[in-house]
Parts: C-alpha cells; structure tokens; sequence
C-alpha cells in the first residue's frame, strides 16, 4: 500500500486532511518548478534588486502577515548581513498600526510582500501605504496565487515586480505549508549573492534533502503526535527564532487552539518560560550550524534531560560532527543523515517539514479535521473583518 506521510491517501480523505498532507509531501517536487521558474527570471531579479541592494542609503521591509511574516523573519539577517542596504522585517500587522517607526518619506524603501492568496485587506494596506508615505516606494510581490488582488493590482506598475509561485504552493488546506516554504526559498534565491548556478543548486539540494526527511522520519513524527502531549515548545535561536514561532503557529492551527504551542529561544527559555514544562509537555529544539550558538544550544539540552520534567524532547537537526550529543529515554531525535553545508536560514525550510507533519499528525489524533480545523469559521484561511483606516500624521508629544 503506497503511503502518505505514514497513511493512506483514501485515510487522509477520510479525516478530512489529505490536501494538508499532500501539501506538505508535495514540497520537494515545487520547489524544483520553482528552481525551474528562478532560471527564466534571473535577469529581471538581477536588475531589479542587485543595484538598489548595494545602496547603504536603501531600505529593505519584508513583510506578510501570521505565517507571512515568519517567512520573513527568517530571512532578514541573513539578507542584511550580505547587502550594503538595510533590511529588516516588519510584519504588516505592525506596518499598519505604527507606520511612524518603520517608514522615513525621503528614504528610498522596497518592500517585499509574501502573500499566499494576496488578499489579505494587511498586504493591500501596506502597499497603499507605502505608496502614501513613502517618495520613491519599490515593490516585490512574492505570492502563490495569480488571481489575488496583490498580484492583479500591482501587475502593470514600473515600481513593482511581482514573482509568481508555482500553482500547486497555493495551499488548498487551512495552514500555509507549501505556500510558506516556496515563498522563503524564493526569497533566499533573489537575495542571495552567490551566482545562480550555485542558487539553484542549493535548491536541488534542499528539495533531495527534504525528500529523504519525508521519508526518514514521517513515523517518527506520527508516533510522537500520538502522544498525549498537550504542551509543545518550540526552541531556536537565530533564524531559527521564527521557523520556532511557524512551528508553534502550525501546531495552534491545526489543533484548532486545544494543544497550546509557545516559542523561545535557547537562552530565552530560561528567563521564566521554562515554569511551563510538565510531564505532558514535549520540547522540540532546532539545532543551529553555528559552532557558537550549539553550545548553548547543548547547555539546555543537557540541563533538560538532567531536569526531566519535560515528557520529551525533540531534537532535529543535522547529524554529524557538531551534532548536539545526548543519551537519555525522554530524548528522540529527527536528524539529517549528513552535512549539507547550508545556513540556518536555508535549512529553516527542511526543519519546517517536520514541523508541519507533527502538527497535521497531532490534529488528527484529536479527531480535527486538519484541511479545516475550524468548521464554525472562527478562524478562516484568508483573514476577515479587518476594518483598515486612513494613516493621518499626527503630532507628536515632546517631553522637555
């Protein structure tokens, strides 16, 4: 019987979560359409971004709402460290509400929109307000659906290039899986400043990657969401700060709020957080490349198992030299076989996989129905009842 993250296809059917799963196992294969799609548009990428990038004076907002977002906070550091530009992410729902710490009028900004369905009433406001506030606004949409609004709207702009995701990203299920990873990938690939053969390369090696994980680990993950764990940390430092919060977000979602999912960093957890951990409690840490960030990364996970009041942890990374080393019961592992040579920013995208199949996983075991956890429309897919108003400068309040 041929299986589908650790079930049937007429299983998944039956619970009302095969579009989830499909997304999620389908992601090797669009993320080489997306390669596909790269190569034919490298050169428009390249003049529209490489030498506005290498102007000190330019700013960078990456920008998207819930999952949105994350993708872009993922990338940022990664992205300003490599650029003479300033770049930072800043979620809509923050441009929106305090459009006065973010945006300068005589400082050039492009703004980068990730946008699944490009409906959402946030990623419209933004660009309208970009446009309001900003002289010389540049805009790259990067969004799974040619029909939405962001993308129609924007189509025939001098300012704007909009990068389209390959069909199959535009999730028909309830949370973002593939949409989220080929928006991300995407990203890093335009960004990047390494040449394009080496771009799409990195590519082709996350997606053969990401198809040995699938493979490796779906009964791993399937067996732990069957566990009663009703607490789930997610823990990572780096960019691995926001592939943590996606983690945590997923697990909310697809557990329609009853499974309650928190995200920190290593260090962070300490600080107060850590109170949060019973024996029905299960601890998930995405291990870092960097040298330096593993040894703290091992301090904690030495000072877990030594503690035992978590009912398990999780450790997911690259196995190796360098791999953080533990030898206890409440410890499970989801590794890599080897090395790749990848950022952190980079293999956010493969640790995300595994999240994603827990969360679907987790969902079921409840008796949810993952393609739409929320059947009363308490939550929808595309956000609604978001009233947008005019942004009107006001006075500032000046203490002497």
């Amino acid at each position: 019987m041929n299986t589908l993250l650790n079930r049937s296809a007429s299983d998944w059917q039956q619970v009302q979560g095969l579009a989830t799963a499909e997304e999620i196992a389908q992601q090797p294969r669009v993320w080489r359409e997306l390669a596909a799609s790269l190569a034919d548009h490298q050169t428009q990428l390249h003049a529209f971004l490489d030498a506005w990038l290498k102007e000190p004076s330019h700013r960078v907002i990456l920008t998207g709402a819930g999952s949105s977002a994350y993708v872009g906070q993922t990338l940022a550091d990664e992205i300003n460290r490599d650029w003479p530009a300033e770049v930072r992410a800043v979620a809509t729902t923050s441009l929106l509400t305090h459009p006065e710490l973010y945006l300068q009028r005589e400082q050039p900004t492009l703004l980068v929109s990730f946008a699944r369905s490009g409906n959402s009433p946030e990623s419209l406001a933004a660009v309208e307000l970009l446009r309001q506030q900003i002289d010389a606004p540049r805009f790259l949409n990067i969004t799974c659906n040619a029909e939405g609004e962001l993308y129609r709207n924007n189509a025939a702009r001098a300012d704007t290039l909009n990068l389209l995701m390959p069909a199959a990203s535009c999730d028909r299920g309830f949370a973002m899986t593939s949409s989220f990873s080929s928006m991300q990938l995407a990203a890093l690939a335009a960004f990047s400043r390494a040449p394009w053969a080496e771009r799409l390369a990195r590519l082709e090696l996350v997606a053969s990657r990401a198809e040995a994980l699938l493979a490796q680990h779906a009964a791993t993950l399937a067996g732990l969401a069957a566990q009663p764990f009703d607490r789930i940390v997610y823990l990572g430092s780096g960019p691995l700060e926001a592939l943590a919060q996606e983690s945590a977000l997923k697990v909310l979602e697809l557990t329609s709020g009853r499974v309650l999912a928190f995200s920190n960093t290593l260090l962070g957890f300490r600080h107060g957080p850590k109170s949060m951990l019973n024996g029905q409690s299960l601890v998930v840490i995405f291990q870092s490349q960097d040298a330096h960030a593993r040894r703290y990364e091992q301090d904690l996970l030495n000072e877990l198992l030594r503690d035992g009041i978590a009912g398990r942890v999780l450790l997911i990374g690259e196995a190796g030299p360098g791999a953080l080393q533990g030898d206890n019961p409440l410890l499970s592992r989801a590794l890599s076989a080897e090395p790749s040579g990848l950022s952190d920013s980079w293999l956010t995208t493969l640790w995300l996989i595994l999240a994603q199949q827990y969360a679907l996983h987790r969902s079921v075991a409840l008796g949810l129905t993952p393609d739409n956890p929320f059947p009363d429309g308490t939550v929808n897919r595309v956000v609604q009842g978001v009233e947008i108003y005019p942004y009107v400068e006001s006075a500032r309040v000046h203490c002497d």
